[in-house]
């Protein structure tokens, strides 16, 4: 389990959209592991679910196939490539930072404006088809570009699951479940004991005891918690958490942040390099390891915890409904965060936005990967300042 991930994880480019498609030719095509069915039920489950979704169809399979062991080994196969590169790219940037070219930096965060605005569109295109969606995504957007504190966030994602459970509709028909796991009832109920104790707790601790690890575990942990709709979403959640108490820069956070999208596996990996190149708590490689567990944590007791009662959950409109309202909702973070801080800090004149849109072309329409988009706007970058263009 752990070398089949392990090579999935250094090899797959694109994003958690492709991960599926990496993961479906994989484990249902040629390995048959799982069937069609089975694995469609596996990415309604993880769509429901806040977390990485890719990273958490990976948990499953290795829970189907091997148990919790197995959920684990495929965690760490597919997470472990990415994690190191990013916590060398941190250690790197700290050490040498003031060496690399900083038009070379610009054009990487250049990419990270390119890439979210691609999500941006997608998810729109995907989850806001109703007018209501659409209004409910822009007053979000607007509600965190005004007030852009994590607690705005969290009452941003509340506020879609409330406006989704008002337009529920009662014809709404879910189909019977065909994905069978045999995971005991008492180990969800455990996972997803220990999954809401540790979100209320370690505030509570982080406030009492003012231990700055303890601030960051719980920063990163909630950041886990609370983020529907894919690795992107993440973006805003770490930037309020990490950028705006002076942890870290916001020149360093996006240019990590461009970094994270040239390497194979999962985005959240980019909270490796965050806890390597803070400036508060331990740093390094201790600092990398520690945020990387603390930000996937939630995702596995939430696996653990949702599989065992899955067929009789996925099965109540009122769910899907709230879901529904959640996925409108988070397209207004992204579309904020696309605002501030990616334009705001990385757009200076018309010749960065003839790089965003170069890049957009080539994510969207000549479909390059993103690590060559990557390495073509830091080349870009570092030319057009050579040059004086």
């Amino acid at each position: 389990m752990f070398l089949v991930f392990l090579r999935l994880g250094l090899t797959s480019f694109g994003g958690p959209i492709a991960h599926l498609g990496y993961f479906r030719d994989e484990f249902v095509v040629r390995r048959r592991w799982l069937s069609e069915s089975e694995y469609a039920e596996l990415i309604a489950l993880c769509q429901f679910l806040p977390g990485p979704a890719s990273s958490q169809v990976g948990m499953a399979i290795g829970i189907k196939r091997a148990g919790l062991r197995g959920a684990l080994a495929a965690w760490c196969g597919f997470t472990l490539p990415s994690a190191l590169l990013m916590i060398l790219f941190a250690l790197g940037l700290m050490r040498w930072g003031q060496a690399l070219p900083a038009d070379a930096l610009h054009g990487m965060k250049l990419v990270a404006v390119a890439v979210v605005a691609q999500a941006v569109w997608g998810m729109a295109r995907m989850f806001c088809r109703e007018p209501v969606h659409l209004a409910l995504a822009l007053v979000s957007a607007l509600l965190m570009i005004v007030w852009p504190q994590a607690l705005m966030q969290v009452g941003v994602i509340l506020l879609g699951a409330g406006v989704g459970l008002l337009l529920r509709r009662s014809s709404t028909v879910i189909g019977e479940t065909g994905l069978a796991i045999a995971l005991p009832k008492r180990y969800g109920g455990w996972a997803l004991s220990i999954f809401f104790a540790l979100l209320l707790a370690l505030p509570l601790v982080a406030a009492w005891s003012g231990d700055e690890n303890a601030r960051i575990l719980d920063a990163f942990y909630r950041a886990g918690s609370l983020v529907f709709g894919g690795g992107h979403v993440v973006l805003p959640l770490l930037q309020a958490e990490v950028v705006a108490p002076g942890w870290m820069s916001a020149s360093d956070f996006l240019a990590g942040y461009g970094a994270a999208q040239a390497v194979p596996g999962p985005l959240f990996t980019f909270s490796a390099f965050l806890g390597a190149a803070m400036a508060v708590g331990p740093g390094g490689w201790l600092g990398g390891t520690g945020c990387l567990f603390a930000i996937f944590l939630p995702s596995f007791l939430l696996v653990v915890g949702v599989l065992p009662f899955w067929a009789q959950v996925r099965r109540h409109a009122l769910i899907q409904s709230a879901l529904a309202g959640v996925n409108g909702a988070v397209v207004g973070l992204l579309l904020a965060a696309l605002y501030n801080p990616l334009w705001t800090s990385s757009v200076r004149d018309w010749r960065d936005i003839a790089l965003v849109l170069a890049a957009i072309a080539a994510l969207m329409w000549a479909k390059l990967p993103p690590w060559l988009v990557v390495l073509a706007l830091g080349f870009g970058g570092f030319a057009m300042a050579f040059f004086s263009i």
